[in-house]
């Protein structure tokens, strides 16, 4: 499939378009979707990166009968969110979203950071929303309606956001390839169980943070809990051979993985075993870090 082109305000549905933010790279696909949603008053999902272009862009789509009056960030990742504020400066709308970058941290999260064992993928740490956005909460206009769901994985204060039938879907579900879980601002058991709650409506279409429209959720949603239990056994298998280390497990596991992307391999695996002891199915010795030595218990 072709790429966008950058900078244009494509109708991808009606009521609904999509601008192409100018930043690819091997973790952003094409580059960020950032998504115009109604006619009259103007919800903007992930302004992106801190492009003045891009910023432009999404002014250059409004209409003369036209107004942005809410914004929405997905995750406060940086090529997500930095728009957001100059965005809000721009139009006075303000900024929808869970919370600043630590919000919804798990214990073991919690844990981890405090001993420094940083993720650390381009996170937002300026950001924080004029109004926060619990699980279910709703916002609405008389063009449009969205519900806010708490899907932490990808990141802890990740949201979805649910238009009808049609799903937002951030970077927690995309086509192209499988969310990067990387501890503490991560969390693999918390991804796993929202992919499973999604997974119990009969969604149209998701709309995610990278790359085209999914038009068969639900056959996307299986095939990456597949890939995740897959992913699991084989952590599992290699651990059954005898204790290891996250580098030598992550040459193991990720055997079909290209040189470049192994150290974020590294990271979704240390995510698997930080579910995995979690889960008291795995034992890190002295303590866990990235520097353990796992087995299995």
């Amino acid at each position: 499939m072709t790429a966008p082109q950058t900078g244009h305000a494509d109708p991808i549905a009606p009521g609904l378009r999509r601008i192409l933010a100018p930043n690819p790279s091997p973790m952003t696909h094409w580059g960020t979707n950032t998504y115009l949603l109604g006619r009259g008053q103007i919800a903007v999902i992930d302004p992106g990166p801190a492009n003045p272009d891009h910023l432009q862009a999404i002014l250059n789509a409004l209409l003369p009968d036209e107004e942005i009056t809410h914004i929405f960030v997905t995750h406060p990742h940086l090529d997500h969110s930095p728009l957001a504020r100059p965005l809000a400066a721009a139009t006075g709308a303000p900024i929808h979203g869970f919370g600043p970058p630590a919000a919804g941290r798990t214990a073991v999260m919690h844990h981890l950071a405090a001993q420094g064992i940083g993720g650390g993928e381009g996170v937002d740490h300026d950001f924080h929303p004029d109004v926060t956005l619990s699980d279910g909460e709703e916002v609405r206009t008389a063009d449009w309606h969205l519900r806010a769901l708490h899907t932490p994985g990808h990141f802890a204060g990740h949201l979805c956001l649910a238009w009808g039938d049609r799903l937002f879907s951030g970077d927690h579900v995309m086509g192209w390839a499988s969310s990067l879980i990387s501890p503490p601002d991560g969390d693999m058991g918390q991804y796993v169980a929202a992919l499973h709650r999604l997974a119990a409506t009969p969604w149209a279409q998701f709309y995610p943070g990278h790359g085209a429209a999914i038009p068969d959720p639900a056959a996307r949603l299986a095939a990456l809990i597949a890939h995740r239990q897959m992913r699991e056994t084989a952590v599992l298998d290699a651990l059954a051979r005898g204790a290891a280390d996250l580098h030598a497990l992550t040459t193991l596991v990720y055997t079909d993985t290209p040189q470049s992307l192994l150290p974020a391999a590294r990271r979704n695996l240390l995510a698997h075993l930080v579910d995995l002891t979690q889960r008291k199915l795995v034992h890190a010795q002295p303590d866990l870090s990235p520097d353990a030595q796992f087995s299995l218990i």
